[in-house]
């Protein structure tokens, strides 16, 4: 199947070939093999390889629908990727989806766990890859950070609350 996402506010090209034990994922021509278990009702594990088997990685990602709109709240390494599809836009979506950027992220627990550092406040400035808030999940500590630049609008956690996944934790805009 061939996709065209929007994956942090650019567009992708990402094709996903079934194998006998893995997947083929091709995003923007350069090839990947991945073997997924799903460990949680958002949570997979992936062994993510270079198509030539050289590297390979092991990584977490949950990922959580959006209600409606076919998109998804990815968070993979701590950072939160929204992705959503393209593929049969008109020109008014596609304008939608391009402004997406210039909207607040939500950021969203992306599995249950308690929360164990606030790092920023409502009208802290943050930088794209910064720090938010750090959640323990499974006995792992995961930083969750910025998506892209701009000021914290609300918190709506404190330290040492316990959340499930897909609650709001804070906003920037």
């Amino acid at each position: 199947m061939k996709f065209q996402l929007d994956v942090a506010d650019k567009a992708r090209t990402v094709e996903v070939q079934r194998q006998p034990h893995a997947f083929r994922v091709i995003v923007d021509n350069r090839a990947h093999i991945v073997e997924a278990v799903r460990v949680g009702a958002d949570t997979w594990s992936l062994i993510v390889k270079d198509a030539d088997g050289s590297r390979a990685r092991s990584v977490e990602v949950v990922v959580v629908p959006r209600e409606g709109n076919g998109s998804f709240e990815v968070y993979l390494d701590g950072f939160h990727i929204p992705v959503g599809q393209r593929t049969g836009l008109g020109r008014r979506s596609r304008e939608l989806l391009a402004s997406h950027g210039a909207g607040p992220q939500r950021v969203q627990a992306p599995m249950p766990g308690k929360i164990m550092r606030v790092l920023v406040k409502p009208g802290d400035a943050v930088k794209t890859r910064q720090g938010l808030i750090v959640i323990e999940a499974m006995k792992m500590e995961n930083e969750l950070r910025a998506a892209r630049e701009g000021r914290v609008r609300e918190v709506f956690v404190t330290e040492g609350q316990s959340v499930e996944a897909g609650t709001a934790l804070l906003v920037v805009e």
